[in-house]
């Protein structure tokens, strides 16, 4: 027969499951049903093979599921607003929506290649009017709700892009994008609150059984519950409508070794004074040109400026602190001020050396040599959960835990009426507001008489104008009258259009929900969100265990506030896998100049470019278009087909970890693929009849088994290591024709996840019925899995020397016969007796000469 050809079976295959609507997804209320979703991408033009790793892993899933009998959903779409498609159009004079859907249309037929069991009946991009006039409607639920609000707030701003930045695309002070340094500017912008939800999101995150330890934890960081006190320190002298300070700490037990206050440049005291303070002025300027990303604000000098004010020791009217504008305080974290403690935070104490400022521990090691700051040492920060020695604490030189003394110390205060314990989070309210084109309009009007007015919902979507021009910085809505300015929904009085645009977070915090009723005329269908809500696996990396996940969260929650979805989608994942990264050496030349030329591996042979020219090789580091360590899987496709690719990937280490990929990887994949077609062809052709028939049945019930556990484990790769095993059997195999078939018919099925083409194409040439992925998955027999025999070593003296199988329930004196009987122990003996003998019943034989 001829050799497997993937070039001409994988598009028939593909073919023949897009025209039997194999994957389409349809409610049943007779099957149980299972939701597989793998994070959307974002339309960049080319997949690669960090790509099919994810969606492999989504695929393997959700074609097992469909031969378990499940009605599955497992739907695609694409994340298609934001700032690089943008940039494109500024770059490639072209409208935003140009690039972005040829983008989508290119990297849908690569998905297509793949072989991925996708509902493509049900794909979507957020920039479809029909998505996002439907976010908008949500919006405005949102904002009768009470969900949404506006204010003035410090923000990131991008002088180049001329938009917000969010803290997580600030890089060492500088825009992701544009590479320019961010600045603070304080503007008036949308809020959803989140914070409204923060002990909720908090808390249910230990009914997340099947999520990551590391992600819950990440989250629980963010949201950030504390217990702490907040008071007031009285200002002395301070400028009219100012006499005091308000400050949150969640370390009162450090106030007597309090040492400076200090304050944001933004507190409203910092702005007074800077009204007639030219140098506070400049100071408070140059602050604000840093981001608000609390890393880049840990990083940067400590830099502070004495305002000449003094307040008071909340415990003695005698003890004065100075007053300080510092550029690592925000004002919207606690009250945007703060009491330096410089012996028990090294940013105070970096702070308070700089400008001569006292340090004096509250408390210090019960044990050990230690320096103390004020000594010169570092400052002195151990867990709160570990005992210290208090010298300067509110319940007397004793040692306590920093927790205990917490709660010691916010007692004190109250019953002092010096301020009170509150529990606050870190968690602040999400500001979706974005000053760029390309993403869902805010769907409100601005009307001198009325206010900010709702536009009516039987007016959405508010769609984006197409005749936009990028000739000019900044956002053009601003510069478009006739899309701008309309007449208020309210009173009809000339008005003008909200031309800020959501963030992209939005677009991709309610994208599951959406697919579940994609064509619904409002967010979602109550009985289509009941059936497949919730997500039964969440597939998708690391990177986004904070924002996008917590967002998500928080949006099943308004969603399901607002009667969009049921209660049980309030948590909307019941389980999440984040999976690790494709990585790829990195080859490299220099320019004349020296600085770095990177080369695509399909241009390097042997460690050399065409010319001859050799390349540097960095060891493996994740694919990156910068660095062109990246590898394309048409290509892969192309050479060798997408079951090696998905083999490959799905193969080498397991899914959580990064996976190398090489060339050699995936020409071995290939190769034992084209093994596999081999032995499923000399299982069709092997003898009527043979020896080995029970052996193979049972190997057969053992993959089934092992292979099951896998899957269900998201253990691919031990599933793949198996089914490499059953492989090797069934090439071994002696069996007749009858059981040699069988055994290929399930290697195929058990593969048809991972493999689903070519496993499809020896379906049908061992004689399957209809098509492999809507065959039923084969069940194991427990019965078979029991294992009749046993091989236990034997050890000499604590040494193995020989092996023997005996029936599992051999009585002990009969195995140490059988084992006394052996060549080696008789040598070993040489005529003697041993001095002892110990079994182990269905483990080990040990013999003592």
């Amino acid at each position: 027969m001829p050799r497997y050809d993937a070039k001409t079976s994988e598009p028939r295959w593909q073919k023949a499951w897009d025209e039997a609507g194999t994957f389409t997804a349809r409610r049943d209320d007779a099957k149980p049903k299972y939701y597989v979703l793998e994070m959307f991408p974002y339309p960049s033009g080319n997949l690669h093979i960090g790509h099919v790793r994810n969606y492999a892993m989504g695929d393997v899933v959700a074609r097992y599921k469909l031969a378990t009998g499940h009605a599955v959903l497992h739907p695609m779409g694409w994340d298609a607003f934001g700032l690089p498609a943008e940039n494109a159009a500024q770059e490639r004079k072209i409208h935003p929506g140009d690039w972005t859907y040829a983008n989508i249309a290119n990297m849908k037929a690569q998905f297509a290649r793949l072989g991925l069991s996708l509902d493509w009946s049900r794909e979507f991009a957020t920039c479809d009017p029909e998505y996002y006039g439907q976010q908008q409607a949500m919006f405005l639920d949102f904002l009768e709700k009470g969900l949404v609000y506006r204010k003035n707030a410090v923000v990131n701003w991008d002088p180049v892009d001329m938009t917000v930045l969010a803290n997580e695309q600030v890089e060492d002070g500088r825009g992701w994008r544009s590479g320019a340094l961010v600045e603070r500017r304080e503007l008036t912008q949308w809020f959803f609150r989140i914070s409204d939800y923060s002990d909720e999101l908090l808390a249910a995150l230990d009914t997340l059984d099947n999520w990551p330890d590391k992600v819950k934890t990440m989250q629980a960081n963010w949201i950030g519950k504390s217990r702490g006190l907040q008071f007031a320190f009285g200002l002395v002298d301070g400028p009219d409508g100012h006499d005091r300070i308000e400050v949150y700490t969640t370390r009162p037990d450090t106030l007597m070794g309090a040492s400076f206050v200090g304050i944001s440049p933004d507190h409203p005291l910092a702005k007074q004074l800077e009204q007639d303070n030219p140098e506070l002025a400049a100071f408070n300027a140059e602050c604000r040109k840093m981001g608000t990303a609390e890393e880049e604000l840990e990083k940067a000098e400590k830099r502070g400026f004495d305002t000449g004010l003094r307040v008071r020791h909340p415990f003695d009217t005698a003890w004065e602190l100075p007053v300080y504008v510092a550029n690592f305080i925000l004002m919207d974290y606690g009250t945007g001020a703060i009491f330096g403690c410089p012996a028990h935070d090294a940013r105070d104490l970096e702070f308070a050396r700089k400008y001569d400022l006292p340090v004096a521990s509250t408390f210090e090691p019960v044990e050990g040599d230690h320096t103390a700051p004020e000594d010169g040492g570092e400052a002195y920060v151990p867990p709160k959960s570990q005992p210290v020695k208090y010298v300067r604490g509110f319940a007397g030189d004793e040692v306590q835990t920093g927790d205990a003394a917490i709660d010691v110390a916010i007692a004190f205060c109250e019953a002092n009426g010096v301020g009170q314990g509150v529990t606050k989070f870190r968690l602040r309210d999400w500001g979706l507001s974005r000053q760029r084109y390309w993403g869902c309009p805010i769907p409100v009007v601005h009307c001198d008489a009325c206010g900010v007015v709702p536009e009516k919902k039987e007016n959405l979507p508010v769609k984006l104008p197409e005749d936009v021009s990028f000739d000019t910085p900044g956002n053009p809505l601003d510069r478009h009258p006739t899309w701008r300015d309309v007449p208020c929904p309210s009173c009809g009085a000339p008005a003008k259009r909200e031309t800020d645009t959501m963030d992209t977070f939005v677009d991709s915090s309610w994208y599951f929900a959406r697919f579940t009723s994609p064509g619904a005329t409002t967010p979602t269908d109550p009985v289509e969100a009941a059936y497949w809500m919730n997500v039964d696996q969440y597939i998708g990396g690391v990177e986004h265990a904070i924002l996008h996940l917590l967002y998500a969260r928080f949006y099943a929650r308004a969603m399901n506030d607002c009667g969009h979805l049921p209660d049980a989608a309030r948590e909307p994942f019941d389980a999440l896998f984040t999976q690790g990264m494709v990585t790829h050496e990195i080859y490299m030349t220099k320019d004349a100049s020296g600085r770095p030329v990177y080369h695509l591996p399909s241009d390097v042979t042997d460690g050399k470019l065409a010319d001859g020219t050799k390349v540097e090789i960095i060891p493996s580091a994740k694919m990156s278009k910068s660095k062109k360590n990246v590898v394309d899987p048409v290509e892969i496709i192309d050479q060798y087909g997408a079951d090696t690719a998905r083999w490959f990937v799905l193969s080498d280490s397991p899914p959580e970890r990064d996976v190398e990929w090489t060339a050699a990887g995936a020409e071995a994949a290939s190769k034992h693929l084209a093994r596999v077609w081999r032995i499923a062809e000399g299982a069709s052709d092997a003898p009527e009849t043979g020896s080995g028939d029970e052996e193979l049945e049972r190997e057969r019930h053992k993959a089934i088994h092992d292979v099951t556990m896998g899957i269900e484990s998201f253990g691919f790769n031990t599933s793949v290591a198996r089914l490499y095993a059953f492989a090797n059997t069934l090439s071994k195999s002696k069996a007749g024709r009858a059981a040699q078939v069988r055994a290929a018919r399930t290697m195929a099925q058990l593969m048809a996840p991972m493999t689903p083409h070519l496993s499809e194409e020896i379906w049908r040439l061992l004689g399957g019925e209809g098509l492999i992925a809507n065959a039923p998955w084969p069940q194991a027999d427990e019965s078979m899995l029991v294992e009749d025999e046993v091989t236990m070593p034997i050890q000499i003296n604590g040494k193995r020397r020989a092996e023997i199988t005996v029936p599992r329930d051999m009585a002990k004196d009969a195995v140490e016969a059988r084992a006394l009987e052996t060549h080696a122990v008789q040598k070993a003996l040489d005529g003697g007796s041993p001095k002892k003998v110990i079994v182990v019943p269905g483990r080990i034989v040990n013999v003592v000469v």
